[in-house]
């Protein structure tokens, strides 16, 4: 099946629009860069002050100074622009971001999300993810079906939320679902599954789209 993680990736940057101001979660997320269709131009926004985020430098031309929100060493397009937090979270919650596209540790049926913390491990706190699900326009979850074997889409969350019925889309490398007040919409299914391996791995009851469309 190639490398998951690429295939989430390049199927959640086909959600994205000439024009769209876009903030990608740390991990997995940050390689939906990598995938932008071609004609589409998006400015990518990192919460620790910086629009025009670019993509990850070669190795040994690293800048130090130059940094994402998880850390990570990046470069920055022309004619990006740099700011304080208090005005790169303004853009957040004044609802500025098109789209976020986030990893997850538990998503459920009524899009509420728990992507912060397990209970008993230490982090060093929730970071962006908070504003950025009630901020954006629109919330994407690219991750892994499973962690394990253990389901990771289920009816009800049982980790601590990071909020409540904010998640509009959820993207892994078997399946796209959608979010709608009737529950979790299967809107596609990875050409290498059934509808049936999907719902095996899922710890709710999908809705099926009449329309079913498949991604590779």
């Amino acid at each position: 099946m190639g490398d998951v993680k690429e295939i989430i990736a390049a199927r959640a940057a086909k959600e994205l629009e000439d024009g769209f101001v876009v903030n990608l979660g740390i991990g997995l997320p940050t390689m939906v860069a990598n995938f932008i269709p071609e004609g589409v131009d998006v400015v990518f926004q990192s919460e620790n002050g910086f629009l025009g985020l670019g993509p990850a430098p070669e190795q040994g031309a690293e800048d130090v100074d130059l940094v994402n929100a998880g850390a990570q060493y990046v470069t920055v397009n022309p004619g990006a622009a740099f700011f304080d937090s208090a005005t790169s979270f303004g853009i957040i919650r004044g609802g500025h971001i098109d789209v976020t596209i986030l990893g997850s540790l538990e998503v459920d049926e009524k899009g509420n999300i728990a992507n912060w913390i397990v209970p008993g491990k230490m982090v060093p706190g929730m970071g962006g993810a908070m504003d950025l699900v009630v901020g954006a326009e629109k919330v994407i979850v690219a991750m892994q079906h499973t962690n394990k074997g253990k389901h990771k889409i289920l009816k009800d969350c049982t980790l601590p939320y990071t909020a409540v019925g904010v998640v509009d889309m959820i993207i892994t490398e078997m399946a796209v679902m959608e979010v709608t007040p009737e529950g979790l919409l299967l809107k596609e299914v990875h050409e290498e599954y059934t509808v049936e391996d999907v719902q095996a791995a899922t710890g709710c009851t999908l809705l099926i789209d009449p329309g079913l469309g498949s991604f590779k």
